[in-house]
């Protein structure tokens, strides 16, 4: 876009696209930044390609980018709370004896696991920490879906009687 007729657009709309915007937002500065970001993404626009219908096409920019501003504002808007009304809020992790407890039990099972056969140990970790099917596993491994079965049935006997004990 020729800088003349930047320049002539400028001075036809500037001032009646700032009031519109000031009247919006009740800032004249921010009004006043919004309506020169406006003419600056027409520049920039109208070097690239040609616009048809610039007065349309700049109080569209200048509606998008208020919208845009009033988003940012309330993503960053923040109500303070006095201490008072945040002292109810409880944590939400467990317990230090919760934790403690979890981890325990973890250890537990971890170690019914690795009393497991190398292959039951496979199958176990596939079916039931990664989520596989048992005919995923089967293929995966090239058993029959049968086998996957027992092989899950027995891990899982052991170790329930395992973590049972514990």
């Amino acid at each position: 876009m020729p800088e003349t007729d930047l320049r002539g657009l400028f001075l036809k709309h500037a001032r009646t696209l700032q009031g519109l915007l000031t009247r919006k937002v009740r800032d004249p500065q921010l009004a006043a930044d919004l309506v020169q970001e406006s003419f600056l993404r027409m520049a920039e626009q109208g070097e690239r390609e040609r616009i048809d219908n610039s007065q349309a096409y700049l109080y569209r920019t200048a509606h998008n980018l208020l919208v845009d501003h009033i988003r940012q504002q309330q993503r960053r808007r923040t109500d303070s709370q006095p201490h008072e009304a945040l002292a109810h809020i409880e944590d939400e992790r467990p317990a230090l004896d919760e934790q403690l407890d979890a981890q325990q039990r973890l250890q537990l099972l971890r170690s019914a696991i690795a009393e497991l056969p190398a292959r039951t140990q496979q199958i176990f970790e596939l079916n039931r920490i990664q989520g596989l099917t048992h005919a995923e596993v089967a293929r995966r491994l090239a058993i029959s879906d049968s086998s996957v079965q027992k092989h899950l049935a027995k891990a899982l006997a052991h170790v329930t009687a395992r973590l049972q004990d514990g």
